[in-house]
């Protein structure tokens, strides 16, 4: 609330200026000058720096120790890293429902670091067993299946804190900006563009320092050291609760039984003829614009005999059914995103990796350029790039969410032909050296010519993933946004399983009756190409598809259509 100065002449004693359905952390109103902003949101962004570091220290080499000091086959490892990628991206929803209906997000923020340090407490002693337990006293039943057992138990503990970490603290951040102030609106724009970058560097420090201590020194100390991030990330996230802005709900009733309840009264009403519909719309003053009459059934929930439900009910589940073909669309993007810490890491493995004398990048390294294009080009985007387009379309954000999602997949597409051309060459070049029976040998062929796939990918990232995010974060009701950045994050775990999926069924029909499997342990043999030729023509209609829901989607927010 502005105070004039002829108030101050008066007398009249000044008011805090407060951010309204704000509260500090003493349960006071939130007070602009002293709550939030970026000195609220620095330290969630320190967090989110610290937990992707942890986070991307298990995934970006998992696929290694799986066939490494575990032994997996190529396509099995592959498929247990897609698993798992898609049970860390779907257990969001979980997380998030947790926060939104009970926890909020402080407290599960709180309970999920805990659960990620012991996870990661966990990891770490399971590979510091040795394999073949010839230290008979370390365990009463020292085995390498107690090993595994333990290593996959921990390792699926860590999906579920992520599950809870990763809705939370991005919706956090996003509150501590106030949307209906006009400086603060068009800061959380920023937000999610430095909440990328900031969560990019956390995994670009990953790629380049745990992957290298995890391949040449130790796997324990590789395990170990995000096990220390995350205790670190705790520390931060507490130092700052002075500062934090905590949203309250009201006393208004949990939002999923809302949603629920105007979905089941307008499965009650299906037979309600249209007639009594159209009364109970004029009654309620319901305008027959768009927005209300797409999925227009569910305006047969007002009209329930008993316990009808609100025209404003009614919106808000509209907003979440009109998420869902966008949702669906995206899925393919994630497929193509889940091959970055799979397939592209083995076939590096394969070629040439020199860079100084004696030294070696490793394979997963490789994917710090997808982090390093973020880094690079997200200040671009969001000083040059978007300032640009603000200009031209006169819209806060410079281009429309959608518009920034669909960039992203036209170049993951792009990135994917490129993988294929370049796959074709690894493979003519085994061929033409005589090496295609040889599983470890070097390919003669420098491991650069992977980095343009890479790049794409990570500019691809920038439009796809940060419209993502904010998207699923604007356009569900208040009470439900960590859930809207679960739905966001469950597109990736849908994906992981579809891409685990693909690959077991790939690899069962193109190795019967004695054939070379697609995904052979020997690279050299298989055809990832044809798999990544594939997914490229999987993304064509996927863009297609997401373009035309895309043009016809009601943004629910006016300001941002």
């Amino acid at each position: 609330m502005a105070i004039s100065r002829a108030d101050d002449e008066a007398g009249i004693p000044l008011l805090p200026d407060t951010v309204d359905g704000s509260l500090d952390f003493r349960g006071k109103p939130a007070v602009r000058i002293s709550s939030g902003g970026w000195r609220a949101a620095g330290f969630v962004i320190g967090v989110e720096v610290a937990e992707r570091f942890a986070y991307y220290g298990i995934s970006s080499n998992l696929i290694m120790y799986l066939t490494g000091p575990l032994g997996q086959s190529t396509a099995a490892a592959a498929a247990n890293v897609n698993a798992w990628s898609g049970t860390a991206s779907l257990l969001p929803l979980l997380g998030g429902f947790v926060a939104d209906s009970f926890l909020g997000r402080f407290r599960t923020i709180l309970a999920s670091s805990a659960l990620y340090i012991l996870g990661l407490g966990l990891l770490t002693l399971s590979a510091m067993i040795p394999s073949d337990c010839k230290v008979a006293n370390l365990l009463s039943s020292c085995s390498a299946q107690f090993q595994v057992i333990l290593f996959f138990g921990a390792l699926y503990l860590v999906a579920l804190a992520q599950g809870g970490h990763k809705p939370c603290v991005q919706a956090f951040g996003a509150d501590q900006f106030d949307g209906q102030d006009p400086e603060e609106c068009k800061a959380k724009s920023s937000f999610f563009n430095w909440w990328y970058f900031g969560m990019c560097t956390g995994t670009l420090v990953t790629l380049w320092v745990l992957n290298y201590i995890q391949d040449n020194l130790s796997w324990a100390l590789g395990f170990g050291i995000p096990c220390i991030a995350m205790v670190v990330a705790l520390i931060i996230f507490l130092l700052g609760t002075r500062t934090y802005r905590f949203c309250t709900g009201g006393e208004e009733r949990n939002p999923f039984a809302r949603i629920g309840k105007v979905f089941l009264a307008a499965a009650k009403n299906w037979r309600m003829p249209a007639s009594a519909v159209a009364d109970a719309e004029e009654t309620l003053g319901l305008l027959p614009h768009k927005s209300s009459q797409q999925f227009s059934f569910l305006n047969k929930a007002m009209v329930a005999p008993i316990d009808s439900c609100t025209m404003a009910e009614v919106e808000e589940a509209k907003a979440v059914l009109r998420l869902a073909p966008i949702w669906v669309t995206c899925l393919v993007y994630a497929v193509v995103f889940a091959q970055s810490p799979t397939f592209f890491t083995k076939q590096g493995a394969t070629m040439d990796r020199s860079f100084l004398p004696g030294f070696k990048i490793p394979a997963a390294t490789l994917q710090s350029f997808i982090s390093l294009a973020i880094v690079i080009f997200i200040p671009i985007y969001d000083r040059i790039l978007i300032p640009v387009a603000r200009s031209m379309t006169h819209k806060p954000a410079g281009i429309t969410m959608l518009q920034s999602i669909g960039t992203g997949i036209f170049l993951s597409l792009v990135a994917m032909v490129i993988a294929a051309l370049v796959e074709m060459k690894r493979l003519k070049t085994a061929e033409d050296y005589g090496l295609v029976d040889l599983a470890n040998a070097t390919i003669p062929m420098s491991v650069w010519w992977l980095i343009p796939q890479y790049v794409l990918f990570g500019i691809s990232d920038v439009f796809a993933m940060v419209g993502l995010q904010e998207f699923f974060y604007d356009q569900v009701p208040s009470e439900l946004r960590s859930v809207g950045l679960s739905l966001y994050l469950s597109i990736f775990g849908i994906g992981n399983f579809l891409s685990s999926f693909m690959i077991s069924v790939i690899e069962k029909a193109t190795s019967q009756s004695g054939g070379v499997s697609w995904f052979a342990n020997d690279l050299n043999k298989g055809h990832l190409d044809y798999f990544y030729w594939l997914l490229a023509g999987l993304s064509f209609i996927g863009l297609a598809s997401y373009s035309y829901f895309a043009k016809s989607y009601m943004y629910s927010s006016p300001n941002t259509s």
